[in-house]
């Protein structure tokens, strides 16, 4: 027992202010508790991703936090690189360096100066390969390209070359795929990144499908190119998608049957069988950012429309600062 009334007045602030310690550290758990969870959404469109770094450039500033990511096809890929910490400034880096068109296409710089050549059983044209029938690497997957060399650019990109668990990223993560045989949506949650991104982007009739777990996987634009119900199944309270498509329809029935040859891909093209779900998605999105890209499609890959897609993806975000920034009070219950 302390007598000294000296001592008991000292004793008395240090327990007030170690009381006062607790409440304020209770206090911040208990907010940090509440807080509502922030899902980003990042939709496909090709070398229109470059759009969602512009985004990204304007939530970074705006100081929102990010819980949870979804991405489809170009999504995936930026996603996948902001998940494990990649910010703005580096994205709109690698968009700008990189020769993207050689990439994604598998185009040998050796043979793009002939019109026609042959190595190893491939044959090219203008440096893409068209055909390798009498190849080594001979696939009867229908697609042209085999998406080597950007998986090799993943591989490099991310650090990252054995099988994980995308929650344990920085920021959890899903990317959206398509498994081609059962005509279903395939959720990646985890496995080797570069090929699940690989996966994503797999354009029907472009790029060979992707093998993982016994399944084909293809392009997850093809069902669902706008993951909000995905980021939603992660945890997430509510979402701002960075939107890529320009052209929007009304719902209509189509199953994946009809992609068959080159027609069915056109049609597939011209119909859009993932509208549903797009619609229902765009419903359960709180702040929505649809770049107004028109004139710039997915293999707008030259060094100027990158530039112009950046610099188009910061001003709609600017627009929807407003909102970002009433987002942000928001989600502190």
């Amino acid at each position: 027992m302390i007598d000294d009334p000296m001592k008991k007045r000292i004793w008395k602030r240090l327990t007030l202010s170690l009381l006062f310690v607790v409440a304020i550290a209770q206090c911040a758990f208990s907010q940090d508790a509440q807080r509502l969870k922030v899902g980003l959404v990042l939709g496909g469109g090709g070398a229109k991703g470059a759009a969602e770094v512009g985004v990204l450039k304007v939530i970074e500033e705006v100081g929102l936090p990010i819980d949870y990511i979804a991405g489809t096809s170009i999504g995936s890929i930026v996603g996948g690189l902001y998940a494990l910490g990649y910010r703005s400034a580096e994205l709109e880096k690698m968009f700008r360096s990189q020769e993207w068109l050689n990439l994604l296409a598998d185009r040998e710089q050796r043979h793009e100066g002939k019109v026609i050549s042959e190595e190893d059983g491939v044959v090219y044209v203008l440096g893409f390969p068209v055909s390798r029938k009498n190849s080594k690497k001979e696939d009867p997957n229908f697609g042209a390209i085999r998406g080597d060399h950007i998986v090799e650019l993943f591989d490099s990109i991310t650090g990252v070359k054995d099988s994980v668990d995308f929650s344990t990223f920085p920021i959890p993560f899903r990317c959206v795929a398509v498994d081609m045989k059962n005509q279903q949506e395939v959720v990646l949650s985890s496995g080797y990144l570069s090929k699940c991104m690989r996966a994503s982007m797999a354009i029907p009739g472009a790029f060979k499908p992707v093998e993982i777990d016994g399944k084909m996987l293809v392009d997850g634009g093809m069902l669902n190119n706008l993951p909000v119900d995905v980021v939603k199944a992660m945890g997430a309270d509510v979402v701002v998608a960075i939107d890529l498509t320009q052209n929007k329809h009304e719902t209509r029935d189509f199953s994946l049957k009809e992609v068959t040859g080159i027609g069915g891909i056109l049609d597939w093209a011209v119909s859009r069988p993932d509208w549903k779900k797009y619609n229902e998605n765009v419903k359960m999105v709180d702040v929505h950012i649809n770049p107004n890209l028109a004139g710039y499609g997915a293999t707008s890959f030259g060094k100027k429309s990158i530039d112009e897609m950046i610099r188009i993806g910061e001003t709609v975000g600017r627009k929807h600062r407003a909102a970002l920034v009433a987002l942000k009070k928001r989600i502190v219950r």
